[in-house]
């Protein structure tokens, strides 16, 4: 049965939200911009807002001028001297791409650094880390500094997840132009092992949990070992393998190179190819959120059991998601709400 997500709160703002951020516990943070008349920017990023917002309530703790600004590449989280960490463009410097520390207490500027022009950033207390199509890099969240870097012949790097201390990142072999998953040190950046062989031509995105690595999967048959994929061709004797290569998800450990699934599910595939839904997946506390337009569906990570569906009003038009600890936060251009989910 699915069920509307009971809203926490919401609140309308004045300039535009581009990213979010929650944690365990403290406040929501967003980043924004104003507009510019026309929508035209002489330089390369739009000056950028970094706001504190109560988790509880959505009231405003503070708001602040934020030396990130609004353009290409984009992270932000929390670090561990009760402070945020934001990354992204910048009007100012050489690289065009800055990291910024600010109290959490009032927005005030602790310390700025370059950083490598990137497509997406994650943020954790140690590290924040970096991937761009030629490399990752990881910048240390007190001193700001880049503490390492990973690139090797013949890859390109797209998206990135941490358990423990391994850092997880999805990648191209450009000599097949197969996609895999690799793992890094997340203090040394050292390469460690390839955790699924790059078999697969289209692999969208992955999250992590303990125990579950799951992957948003363009062709589910690439990736399945023989034995895996004989089971599901005799559980549909009515088609063959070319019938099967829709959309799924795939879960596998995130500690062992292997390509043996713990689980997977295939999304059935509509009649009119305009009527597939937008797709996209998170992770918190051991639980899988799995977003088809307005809908959410909720499955533990480690075996892909469904706990459960709800509509999420404003969902399909969300420029930001986050979920952590039953708190999901959903940003909209110039609006954002806290929704109550299973914790």
């Amino acid at each position: 049965m699915t069920r509307t997500a009971r809203r926490r709160w919401t609140r309308e703002l004045q300039n535009e939200v581009d990213g979010i951020a929650v944690g365990e516990k403290g406040p929501v943070l967003l980043h924004g911009y104003d507009q510019p008349a026309g929508g035209r920017w002489v330089d390369s990023a739009i000056p950028g807002k970094l706001g504190a917002y109560d988790r509880s309530s959505g009231e405003q703790l503070w708001l602040s001028p934020c030396e990130v600004g609004y353009g290409r590449g984009f992270g932000a989280g929390f670090g561990a001297a009760n402070d945020a960490l934001v990354l992204g463009p910048s009007s100012s410097g050489s690289s065009g791409h800055r990291i910024a520390r600010m109290s959490l207490d009032n927005g005030e500027l602790i310390g700025v650094g370059e950083v490598p022009a990137f497509d997406e950033a994650a943020v954790w207390g140690d590290v924040c880390v970096c991937v761009s199509a030629k490399r990752v890099v990881a910048i240390d969240s007190t001193t700001l500094r880049v503490r390492w870097s990973y690139d090797r012949e013949g890859e390109r790097y797209h998206h990135l997840a941490r358990v423990g201390e391994r850092v997880l990142v999805l990648y191209t072999q450009q000599a097949t132009k197969k996609r895999g998953v690799l793992a890094l040190d997340a203090a040394s950046g050292d390469f460690q092992s390839i955790v699924l062989p790059p078999t697969a031509a289209r692999i969208h995105d992955l999250v992590v949990e303990p125990g579950a690595l799951v992957l948003l999967i363009g062709d589910v048959t690439a990736a399945l070992p023989n034995d895996a994929l004989l089971e599901l061709l005799q559980k549909h004797p009515d088609k063959d393998a070319a019938e099967l290569r829709g959309l799924a998800l795939y879960a596998i450990s995130p500690q062992k190179a292997t390509s043996k699934p713990l689980w997977f599910d295939i999304f059935p595939t509509p009649d009119d190819e305009d009527d597939l839904p937008e797709v996209s997946i998170s992770s918190d506390n051991g639980k899988l959120y799995v977003i088809r337009n307005a809908f959410l569906e909720v499955r533990d990570a480690l075996t892909g059991r469904a706990l459960g569906e709800w509509t999420v009003p404003g969902l399909d038009e969300r420029v930001g998601w986050k979920v952590c600890q039953g708190a999901g936060v959903l940003a909209e251009e110039t609006r954002v709400s806290v929704f109550e989910l299973p914790a």
